[in-house]
């Protein structure tokens, strides 16, 4: 494509193709029948960026380790761990000392985190290695030969041939299409697919959604076939700035609030409770040191309220819980999401490809009353015999 278009921003370089008829268009941006040279790849490439949508920023380990063992609670307990150390140790002569509470509780959270790194980087090593077995690719023109290209492989300005059932792998704009019908449920909301037709529109309309000589990326085609030119790659397409949103910061699930909330109230029941019994034992108490003693009878109290075993004890339990859901064949990369999954009343999930192992068995052919009627198998097999734009 001509390197002046790259100043346009994707959504005006839509708009202008989707006015051009096929031809105009293909001459207006310098393209050819047989698809781009593998000059023009690279070039393409450099200039528009390659065919990528943002993913969510990989957190390196020693960050994932830390973020492990500072959760609003680990952090109530490493306070008082460090009270337990003042009070049982440094203020105690060598032979008074206590290291029950210090260990206890530095265990508890070292035991933790531990279990959640270790659980969640076991889970998000299952899902890349599931994700690399995976490959989508399209039939794409390329000196003058149709070949099987991955996604990720494809630029701006290449020419594409589709069928039923493939997924659109870019923004496009359609030049060539016969009985097209394309479902955008996932960027619209619109259940009903929508015809598609190689001839711009005679108004244009308000919206890029409506223009129907564009397809987009997440849509998927349920009939027909077409040709189609590349015109927007990876964070340019719609789809890409919809997955670049979706990647930023990630929302508290109900068990962090819960977590949070649990933090918070004890933090606040110390800081009501500590002071109190700290004025109470000192005033009430006789002799000397009677306020340093009450101060650390105050902290030792504030150690007493916290359950230092709540994180294992939660720990282990999700830790349980990812491996039993492992062996039914899910994986959980975030522990904190099993708590959101166990409070699901109902779960929808699309019975794709990978299910079905995409073939397809006549159980029986029945009519509105639900009895066996040939009509209606006779007029299945005229329905499949006649659609287009089915790969072979």
């Amino acid at each position: 494509m001509k390197q002046a278009k790259i100043l346009a921003n994707a959504t005006a370089r839509l708009k202008e193709a989707a006015t051009l008829n096929a031809q105009d268009f293909i001459t207006h941006y310098g393209l050819t029948e047989t698809g781009l040279t593998e000059q023009e790849i690279i070039s393409n490439r450099q200039l528009y960026g390659s065919n990528e949508i943002a993913k969510k920023h990989k957190d390196s380990i020693p960050k994932r380790l830390f973020l492990a063992f500072v959760t609003p609670f680990t952090i109530v307990l490493f306070v008082l761990a460090g009270i337990s150390l003042f009070t049982d140790i440094l203020m105690q002569p060598p032979t008074e000392r206590n290291y029950i509470t210090v260990v206890m509780v530095t265990s508890m959270v070292l035991i933790s985190g531990l279990m959640t790194f270790i659980q969640e980087f076991k889970s998000e090593r299952a899902a890349e290695e599931l994700s690399s077995l995976v490959k989508n690719t399209t039939a794409v023109w390329r000196n003058n030969t149709l070949i099987e290209c991955a996604f990720d492989q494809l630029v701006v300005g290449d020419k594409l041939s589709l069928s039923s059932g493939d997924m659109i792998p870019a923004d496009v704009r359609i030049i060539a299409a016969k009985d097209l019908f394309v479902n955008q449920s996932a960027l619209t909301g619109e259940s009903e697919p929508i015809e598609k037709f190689a001839e711009p529109d005679s108004a244009p309309p308000s919206a890029l959604m409506d223009y129907r000589n564009l397809a987009f990326m997440g849509s998927n085609i349920i009939s027909g076939s077409a040709q189609a030119i590349v015109i927007c790659t990876g964070k340019d397409t719609t789809f890409g700035s919809i997955a670049e949103d979706l990647t930023g910061k990630k929302k508290n699930t109900g068990f962090d609030v819960g977590i949070n909330q649990i933090s918070w109230m004890l933090i606040k029941f110390i800081l009501v409770m500590a002071p109190l019994v700290f004025i109470i034992n000192g005033v009430f108490k006789t002799g000397d040191g009677r306020w340093l003693n009450a101060l650390l009878f105050a902290l030792s109290v504030a150690v007493g309220l916290t359950p230092e075993m709540l994180p294992m004890i939660v720990s282990a339990n999700l830790a349980k819980s990812a491996v039993i859901m492992s062996r039914k064949k899910v994986i959980i990369k975030n522990l904190s999401a099993i708590q959101n999954l166990g409070a699901m009343d109902v779960l929808c999930t699309d019975k794709t490809g990978t299910l079905t192992q995409d073939k397809i068995a006549l159980e029986y052919h029945c009519n509105i009353m639900g009895q066996e009627d040939i009509r209606v198998l006779k007029h299945a097999f005229l329905n499949s015999y006649f659609q287009t734009g089915l790969k072979i």
